[in-house]
């Protein structure tokens, strides 16, 4: 039964996703241009799911909940600081670069099913999520920063609790199923990498 709504839910997901108008940031400095914005970017998506997945796969196996809550946290409140270093003119190198490198890294901790101390893993995605808030600063121009950075803020959480939920699911499939998912992840970001 979990596998068929978790089938419908991604179809559904996948299908919905062309619906969304995404708004330039430059031209559009709203709540909904910033919403818009992580949820049209492939990078964005695998990463912020990836994260959730990640986090639900540490709770599990370090039998520590508190990952549910601190690595996403870590990884907006990092992803805020780096927008605003954008907006402050603060460059940041290898921007793009290193969105991509967040793909298969994430891909690859969830893949590995890596192991590690809630603060270790809050700091591993707080190091991504800067570059993942200075692009989002770096795209949004003259529009208003309160109303976009709150939007991206909820998009992104809404990303890492859906990565969550699908992480506590797959979890009952076995192991397995969120190594395969991180490994797809991975394959995924080395694909955005290849074809950029």
């Amino acid at each position: 039964m979990i596998k068929r709504l978790s089938l419908v839910a991604a179809t559904l997901a996948a299908s919905t996703l062309p619906a969304f108008a995404h708004l330039n940031p430059e031209e559009h400095g709203s709540f909904m241009a910033g919403f818009s914005h992580p949820l049209f970017g492939a990078d964005h998506i695998l990463v912020m799911v990836a994260v959730g997945i990640w986090a639900a796969q540490i709770a599990a196996t370090r039998h520590d909940r508190r990952a549910l809550f601190m690595v996403p946290a870590a990884f907006v409140g990092a992803m805020a600081i780096g927008f605003l270093l954008a907006l402050g003119g603060i460059e940041l190198p290898f921007v793009e670069p290193a969105i991509l490198a967040s793909v298969i890294a994430l891909g690859l901790l969830v893949a590995m099913a890596t192991r590690v101390l809630v603060n270790a893993a809050a700091a591993i995605v707080g190091v991504f999520a800067l570059f993942h808030g200075h692009a989002h600063g770096g795209e949004l121009g003259s529009a208003g920063a309160l109303q976009f950075g709150i939007g991206f803020v909820i998009a992104t959480a809404l990303l890492h609790v859906a990565g969550m939920a699908l992480g506590l699911g797959i979890a009952k499939l076995g192991p397995i199923a969120a190594r395969l998912t991180g490994a797809a992840t991975a394959l995924a970001g080395l694909s955005l990498v290849l074809g950029g």
